[in-house]
C-alpha cells in the first residue's frame, strides 16, 4: 500500500512524513485527513490537474478523507503565476461558476458523493483584522522571500504587492482550519504547502506532510500543462479531439505520458518503455496512450471510434474526403455576406485566442476550399459548401 502511495511522487516532505502519518492515524483508529486546494481561476480541467487527482483518489479507494478546498476567498486576491507578475483577482460571480464546473469535472477521477468540499470564504471571511494581523505576525518576510518568483521578482526590481505575499500565509490556514494531515499539489505548490505546516505548528496541531506531484508537461513539449498556454489536453474534451491532441506530442513526452496520463499497469508502462527502446514506432505507443486516455475519461468503445476516426480523417483520405462539422450561415456573425478569415476561424474556434489563431494563419494552418490563406484579414464570402480547414484536426463545412 505504502509503495503505491509513493508511486509517480516527486517529493515528499519530511521524506518519511507519509509512513508516519499512516502509522500515527492507525494508532488513532481514524483516517486520514487529505487535503487538495484549488483557486477557480478557469473553469477547465485538464490531465495535468489529472496527475493530482488520480492520486486523491488512491487515498480515497482506502478509505482515507478527501478534503477539496475551493479558494472562493484566495481566487478574489490573485496568487502571484510563477511568472513574474500578479494573477488577475476574480469576481465573487467568476469564483461561483468556475467553482462549480470544477466540481462537475472531479467526479470524473474522484467520487464525488464521498468527497468533502468546503470553500475558504467561510473562514477567511470571518477574521476580522485584529486575528488577520496575528496570523500574518507567525511568518517572517525572509520566509516569504525565499519563494522563487518572489525572490526573483524581488532581485529584477519587478514590484510585489503586499497582497500576494499574504496569499502562501491564507493557504496555509486553510490547513489549520481542517486539521490536514497531507496536503497535496503539483512541485509549483511546496512553498505554498509548507506554510500549512509553519502556521499548524504555532497553533500547537500536528503539522501535515506535503506531498508534490511532478508537473505534466503540454503539448508543446516544454512548459507545464496549462489553459493560458493552449497546450491542454482537457478532460471534457471530445474522444477525437483527445486522441488528435494525443498523437501530436513529441516524441520526447511519450513516457511522461504513460507514466502520469495513463492508468496501465506497472508491468504495462514498463514494457512500452521497452518497446520505445526496441525501435517501435512512436505513433504506435502514442495511439495506444491515447485510447487509455479516452477509455478513462469516457468509454473504451469511444477509444475505439477515436482511432477509426482518425485513420479515415487523417490517414487515408483527400481534403475532399474528410468528414466536415456543419455549421449554419446564420449561426455566424458577418456584413453582407463577407468575414475577414480571421473572425471566421475565431467563431468556429470560440475557444482559441485571436493573437493563436493569425499565427496559425500566418503559418498556413487554414485552409478555404483546399487552398491556404495567410493574409488573416483577407475577406471570405459566406456561401454554402465553404469546407474550413484550421489546423491538423479542425474541419468544417457552412450550410
Amino acid at each position: 500500500m505504502l509503495n503505491q502511495l509513493k508511486e509517480n511522487v516527486e517529493i515528499i516532505l519530511p521524506e518519511n512524513g507519509l509512513q508516519q502519518k499512516i502509522q500515527q492515524a492507525e494508532e488513532e483508529n481514524r483516517k486520514l485527513i487529505i487535503k487538495l486546494g484549488f483557486d477557480p481561476t478557469a473553469p477547465d480541467l485538464h490531465l495535468g490537474h489529472a496527475v493530482v487527482l488520480k492520486k486523491l483518489k488512491q487515498f480515497q479507494d482506502l478509505g482515507h478523507r478527501i478534503i477539496i478546498i475551493v479558494g472562493s476567498f484566495t481566487a478574489r486576491i490573485g496568487d502571484p503565476t510563477g511568472k513574474n507578475k500578479a494573477r488577475k483577482p476574480l469576481t465573487g460571480d467568476e469564483v461561483q461558476h468556475n467553482a462549480q464546473t470544477y466540481i462537475n469535472q472531479l467526479s470524473k477521477i474522484i467520487d464525488v458523493e464521498k468527497t468533502e468540499i468546503v470553500f475558504n470564504s467561510d473562514w477567511l471571511d470571518a477574521l476580522n483584522f485584529s486575528e488577520v494581523i496575528q496570523l500574518m505576525s507567525k511568518v517572517m518576510v525572509a520566509q516569504l522571500m525565499h519563494r522563487t518568483d518572489f525572490n526573483k521578482r524581488y532581485t529584477e526590481n519587478t514590484p510585489i504587492a503586499m497582497h500576494e505575499l499574504v496569499y502562501p500565509i491564507l493557504q496555509g490556514f486553510d490547513s489549520v482550519q481542517i486539521k490536514c494531515d497531507i496536503e497535496m499539489g503539483g512541485t509549483d505548490q511546496l512553498f505554498n504547502c509548507t506554510m500549512g505546516r509553519q502556521l499548524q505548528e504555532s497553533h500547537h496541531l500536528s503539522p501535515q506532510i506535503v506531498m508534490c506531484m511532478p508537473l505534466l508537461k503540454g503539448l508543446d513539449g516544454k512548459e507545464k500543462m496549462s489553459k493560458s498556454l493552449n497546450n491542454t489536453i482537457g478532460l471534457t474534451d471530445e474522444p477525437n479531439e483527445m486522441f488528435g491532441k494525443t498523437l501530436s506530442i513529441p516524441d520526447s513526452l511519450i513516457n511522461e505520458f504513460i507514466d502520469l496520463a495513463t492508468d496501465f499497469s506497472s508491468e504495462e508502462k514498463q514494457n512500452l518503455k521497452l518497446k520505445i527502446e526496441s525501435g517501435e514506432n512512436p505513433m504506435n505507443i502514442k495511439k495506444l496512450i491515447a485510447k487509455n486516455i479516452i477509455s478513462q475519461y469516457h468509454t473504451s468503445e469511444l477509444a475505439e471510434k477515436a482511432e477509426e476516426f482518425f485513420s479515415n480523417q487523417f490517414q487515408n483520405k483527400n481534403f475532399e474526403e474528410k468528414v466536415f462539422e456543419p455549421v449554419f450561415i446564420n449561426s455566424l456573425s458577418h456584413i453582407n455576406n463577407k468575414i475577414t478569415l480571421i473572425d471566421l476561424c475565431q467563431q468556429l474556434k470560440n475557444n482559441e485566442s485571436k493573437s493563436f489563431i493569425r499565427r496559425l494563419i500566418e503559418n498556413g494552418g487554414v485552409q478555404i476550399n483546399n487552398h491556404k490563406i495567410i493574409n488573416s484579414n483577407e475577406e471570405i464570402e459566406v456561401i454554402q459548401h465553404t469546407k474550413i480547414k484550421i489546423g491538423k484536426r479542425s474541419f468544417f463545412e457552412l450550410l
